[in-house]
Parts: structure tokens; sequence; C-alpha cells
């Protein structure tokens, strides 16, 4: 009988744990408008870690493109280039800002034309699987702060 309570006692304790985890909120997500013949858009937003564990992205997906990749744009001698991201971690109550010039998600080959005004749902993906799914609006500009 002990061993079945000291069982039960270590699963509570695991869904617990896993329920305290991690929380990832998605804020201010937005697309930069492009001319129909853009093969590549970039995708922005404010990412939340809402948990009391870290978050760790992984990688992010689209039915509206091709490939969806996380990029950082870095100045390397006096020139910017963009570089691929395999991870980005937030910590817990942290926040990162995917903006222009700097963090973003690079939107590949999109399947069809998105207007000014359009919707894109976006999964990111995260290491525990947990992700987020956030809907990006196609804008000129970034949205104005709340």
């Amino acid at each position: 009988m002990r061993k079945i309570w000291m069982t039960i006692v270590v699963a509570g304790a695991a869904v617990a744990n896993a329920q305290a985890g991690s929380r990832l909120v998605v804020d201010k997500a937005w697309i930069r408008a492009a001319p129909s013949t853009a093969m590549m858009l970039a995708g922005y937003a404010t990412l939340r870690n809402e948990g009391d564990a870290p978050v760790t992205l992984t990688g992010a997906d689209c039915a509206d493109f091709a490939a969806v990749s996380m990029h950082a744009s870095v100045v390397e001698n006096g020139v910017e280039r963009m570089r691929a991201l395999d991870r980005v971690d937030i910590a817990p109550g942290a926040r990162v800002e995917f903006s222009p010039g700097g963090k973003h998600f690079m939107l590949m080959r999109p399947t069809h034309e998105l207007k000014f005004g359009d919707k894109v749902k976006i999964h990111i993906a995260t290491e525990s699987g947990e992700g987020a799914n956030a809907e990006f609006s196609v804008l000129d500009d970034a949205p104005a702060a709340h």
C-alpha cells in the first residue's frame, strides 16, 4: 500500500510541475505588408513567458507559407546580415521582442497573395511541445501599443 501511495504522490507532483511550467503568450503579432511578388516576408511579435519555467522557442510553421524560420539581424564589420536562430530562450516572467532590425520570423514563399488587413495563423513551436498559436495581421507598420 505504501508503494502505491508513493507512486500517486510522485505522479501528482509531476502533473503539478507540468502545469506550473511555462506559458508562452504572443502579443502585437504582425507581418509587414509587401508587394504581391515578394517571396519573403517578415513577422514580428512580442513573446512573453508567463510561467515559472523557461520557454525555448524552436521554430514556427504556417500553412500560408512554404517555410517559416527564426532569424536575427546582426551587424558584422559594418554590414547588416541575417542569421538563422535554432532556438530562442525566454526566462520566466521575461519577454522577447521580434521587431524590425532584430529578431523576426522569416516567412518564405507565400502560398497566396497577402494584402493589408489579412490575418495569418502561425504556430510557434517550443522545446516542451506546448507552443502557441498566434494570429498575425498584415500591416504597413507595427500595431499601436495598448
